[in-house]
């Protein structure tokens, strides 16, 4: 089940931010509930994470594939699109986590 809560956490930390983005520094009464509400799940669901994947290993999985579904939705829906450095770094980022996964021992597989 923790990887589920993973995802989960990793969901609602994405539409949580992108509501962010949406709240124009929280006077956007709807997108500022949707972010708080989007950011208590995001934590609520890492905590059942935490029950049995590793802290270090569920939070690099949980940041790094929160920074690229941000970037990627972002370019699409906000068009601000990355540069080739930044393609190249969540490219990094994305194997960090396939490499974590595969490979590492407190992967809590």
């Amino acid at each position: 089940m923790g990887y589920w809560y993973l995802a989960l956490a990793i969901g609602s930390e994405v539409i949580a931010t992108l509501a962010l983005k949406q709240s124009d520094g929280f006077s956007n009464s709807t997108a500022s509930i949707i972010c708080v509400i989007g950011y208590a799940f995001a934590f609520y669901f890492l905590s059942l994470v935490l029950k049995t994947i590793p802290l270090g290993i569920a939070y690099a999985i949980w940041a790094g594939l929160g920074i690229v579904l941000i970037a990627s939705i972002s370019a699409i829906l906000f068009k601000q699109i990355p540069d080739l450095a930044a393609v190249i770094g969540m490219a990094l980022i994305v194997l960090g986590v396939i490499v974590i996964n595969v490979f590492s021992k407190t992967g809590g597989h």
